[in-house]
């Protein structure tokens, strides 16, 4: 590694190796997982994550619905920090995701999603946290310490964890297949060329990032990185809600980042981009296949639902770029800090 790189773009890189190995050695905790299912068979599932530990736990509740249709939903953790509320989850399972596993809202909700009656999991790369150490089952995430402010290769190690307890459970044998070549699919974005996004980006004063189903949660942290890296304002939308009250704002030479896999909804998210387009958006695109606009394409997992995330590091490597072409220090962004107590 070159001693010139950011920590951020370090960390990004490893996460090939980081997904190999959590998928390989968290196999027994899948499994387990799975039986879990199968004996309690919940009507629902929830979770609890702040921060783009939030944004992985939304992906996951996209691809556990398309995949086993049983609803995901987010419960936030003041519920029980700050309000004292009983939750009342007999039979429920119970997912927590965090780099940390320390701060105490998260600890808090997942002790009353417990006595409540479900059983708790934390996905976690910190596997003697307290969450981790209150947690029935623990699915760790395996990336090793992560220094940079922006979280990278724990975020997709998160979605990559969450994805495999979804193949198991769901018994989904494209899916598994799909994370079984997404470290090969991670390694081969290395030299993809993002200069003309680089350009879109760093003359931006705002933007839009926007994508459909997981797509959707990889926007909301693209959103997220462009804000707390490069300081620059941006809002992510399903590319559906986009073509409602936000599009007024779309004026020419508006940028909008769009994540557009090769699933279900391919086609509804290209003709969403012409007609933004046609606005006077400069929309740059990550797909598989080839979009008008500014266009990245990325390789394949063979699956439309699972490639949103070797997209997104893409876009890593991307606002990494911007960051520093603004004179600012991806590693060490102004007002944060790397983990994040709250109550």
């Amino acid at each position: 590694m070159s001693e010139n790189q950011s920590l951020m773009l370090q960390e990004a890189g490893q996460s090939p190796e980081v997904v190999a190995t959590l998928l390989e050695k968290e196999k027994p905790v899948f499994a387990e997982i799975a039986r879990l299912f199968s004996s309690a068979r919940p009507s629902v599932v929830t979770t609890a994550a702040r921060g783009s530990s939030d944004h992985a736990a939304t992906f996951f509740k996209y691809l556990f619905e398309i995949t086993c249709g049983v609803p995901v939903a987010s419960v936030g953790p003041s519920i029980a920090s700050v309000y004292g509320a009983a939750l009342h989850l007999k039979g429920g399972v119970h997912f927590t995701v965090s780099q940390s596993g320390a701060s105490p809202d998260i600890v808090a909700l997942q002790e009353a999603a417990k006595k409540g009656g479900a059983t708790t999991i934390a996905v976690v790369n910190v596997t003697d946290s307290p969450l981790a150490k209150q947690a029935d089952i623990v699915l760790g995430l395996n990336a090793g310490a992560e220094k940079s402010v922006a979280a990278t290769k724990s975020f997709i190690a998160s979605v990559a964890a969450l994805s495999g307890v979804t193949a198991a459970i769901g018994g989904a044998s494209e899916l598994q297949a799909a994370l079984g070549k997404l470290p090969e699919a991670l390694s081969a974005t290395a030299g993809i060329d993002t200069a003309a996004a680089e350009e879109v980006l760093f003359n931006a004063t705002s933007l839009y990032t926007a994508g459909r189903g997981p797509a959707f949660a990889i926007a909301l942290e693209a959103a997220l990185k462009a804000k707390e890296t490069s300081g620059l304002h941006a809002e992510a939308f399903s590319l559906a809600e986009l073509m409602h009250g936000p599009m007024r704002l779309v004026q020419p030479g508006f940028p909008i980042v769009a994540f557009a896999p090769d699933d279900a909804a391919f086609t509804n998210n290209g003709q969403a981009l012409e007609r933004l387009q046609k606005l006077g958006a400069t929309t740059v695109g990550f797909s598989t296949q080839p979009l008008s606009g500014v266009n990245l394409r990325v390789p394949t997992t063979g699956n439309g639902l699972v490639d949103p995330l070797v997209s997104l590091l893409v876009y890593y490597r991307l606002i990494e770029s911007v960051t520093r072409r603004k004179g600012f220090d991806p590693d060490r962004p102004a007002n944060l800090l790397k983990v994040t107590e709250t109550v």
